[in-house]
């Protein structure tokens, strides 16, 4: 196992332990059953702020403080948590730092996708001692959910419409009851208190499954929204890309606010429809655009300005990766990219440099 240190991503209760940390330390309000920190905290290490002993706690998120509020007062009550909304959106995100923040641990979790078993949210067997000694406690295999009923812990799903149908109605009992029964041993486990499990899901992509009535009725659903305003979502590409950049160990480029508010606004202006003014109405491509997206593309820029370039963010490190996130369908959008270049990019007196870039990507 590599040590903590050398991750490439560490988990975030490893990330960010002496946050975590100092704000145990300062937080004297009352705390759920084997939680870490009060809502509060949990709610302070999300968004940020800045401790009685003059800890500067770094925002997680950034967006409306209700949402958060919402969310945290949810998994305190018996009721799970459905994150919701576009790709992009920082559900994964908030996910992850919400467990951290009340368990400690964010690691219990299942990935969902269209060939996610049941025993992926239920229990599985280790197959030798199956056959060996027959159904018994040391033949089975615990899946995250129910390790995390068991110790009181925070369990995630992640994409919980991708898992088919029939698998995601087995986490009802789970949630209704908490009970996860096991017949093959005449025994069940129950959730004990702290247990709590934390979804994410959104309904844009295609070949989705829907949540049944009975299920969705055991989430409180929390809607994500996309950033509110350009100066949001510049602030937070501009900090994922520092911290990404900090973790792949890439030099500190200077002077990328710039290329940062450009790509940003492409983004926006594509994913509206219209121009950021208002008076130009333009065609949106197929793909999301999402702000995860975006720090995707920044970030390859800086890679490219500090390895290959001048170590100065510009437009031609950029443009490649811009037109790869916009251009997803050969034929449709590279006509509605071409189409915003020429209508909207070219004729910013400020933008000359990024639209012969950007003209240059796609030419090639």
């Amino acid at each position: 196992m590599p040590a903590a240190a050398e991750a490439l991503r560490p988990h975030a209760e490893t990330a960010y332990a002496d946050e975590l940390a100092a704000l145990s330390a300062a937080d004297d309000r009352p705390r759920p059953a084997r939680w870490l920190l009060s809502p509060w905290a949990v709610a302070t290490y999300l968004l940020g702020g800045v401790l009685p002993d003059g800890t500067v706690i770094s925002p997680k998120y950034v967006g409306p403080r209700r949402i958060v509020e919402v969310a945290v007062t949810t998994l305190a009550t018996d009721r799970a948590l459905l994150l919701l909304g576009v790709p992009g959106t920082a559900k994964t995100w908030v996910s992850e730092h919400l467990a951290a923040a009340v368990s400690g641990d964010s690691t219990l979790l299942v990935q969902g996708t269209a060939g996610t078993p049941e025993e992926a949210i239920r229990y599985g067997w280790n197959y030798a001692r199956l056959l060996a000694e027959g159904p018994s406690r040391g033949a089975l295999v615990p899946s995250p959910v129910m390790r995390a009923m068991a110790e009181g812990m925070t369990a995630r799903v992640e994409e919980l419409t991708r898992i088919p149908a029939d698998v995601q109605d087995s986490l009802i009992t789970i949630l209704s009851e908490k009970t996860l029964p096991i017949p093959e041993l005449g025994e069940e486990v129950q959730a004990v208190r702290g247990f709590n499990l934390i979804a994410t899901a959104n309904d844009r992509d295609r070949g989705v499954n829907e949540l049944s009535s009975a299920l969705r009725r055991r989430f409180n659903t929390v809607v994500l929204p996309l950033p509110a305003s350009l100066e949001e979502e510049v602030d937070i590409v501009a900090r994922r890309v520092g911290e990404l950049g900090r973790s792949l160990e890439l030099p500190e480029v200077p002077s990328g606010s710039a290329e940062i508010r450009r790509v940003v606004t492409v983004f926006r202006e594509l994913r509206d429809g219209v121009t950021a003014d208002g008076r130009t109405k333009v065609k949106s491509p197929s793909g999301s655009l999402s702000t995860a997206e975006a720090i995707s593309v920044v970030t390859s820029g800086l890679a490219l300005a500090a390895h290959f370039g001048d170590g100065v963010l510009r437009p031609a490190d950029v443009a490649s990766g811009l037109l790869g996130a916009v251009v997803r369908d050969p034929a449709a959008d590279r006509l509605v990219w071409q189409e915003y270049l020429e209508s909207v990019v070219r004729e910013r007196d400020d933008w000359k440099d990024f639209y012969r870039s950007c003209r240059d990507a796609a030419a090639r």
